[in-house]
């Protein structure tokens, strides 16, 4: 297995695993359990996607484009562009 990716926290590796498991890309994330002690560890580099060696290529392939992914425009309310509700 090999480190393909460093998440900024755990929702985003749940996020990107669950991604790359519906593309057939089995991955796991290393530091899951450490991210409660934070104050007390170094707060980069606990977290790290995993996936097998066969994997690599596909699995940063398919991270890229989701980092790439613009949302889509015209989607927005006229009178409150630019502002989520919840």
């Amino acid at each position: 297995m090999q480190r393909i990716y460093e998440p900024q926290d755990v929702m985003e590796g749940e996020l990107l695993m669950s991604m790359l498991a519906s593309e057939g890309v089995d991955a796991h994330l290393t530091g899951r359990h450490l991210a409660g002690a934070l104050g007390e560890l170094p707060a980069c580099g606990l977290l790290g996607l995993m996936v097998d060696n066969v994997d690599v290529e596909r699995a940063q392939a398919l991270i890229a484009a989701y980092n790439a992914a613009l949302p889509i425009t015209g989607d927005e309310p006229e009178s409150i562009q630019g502002t989520l509700l919840c």
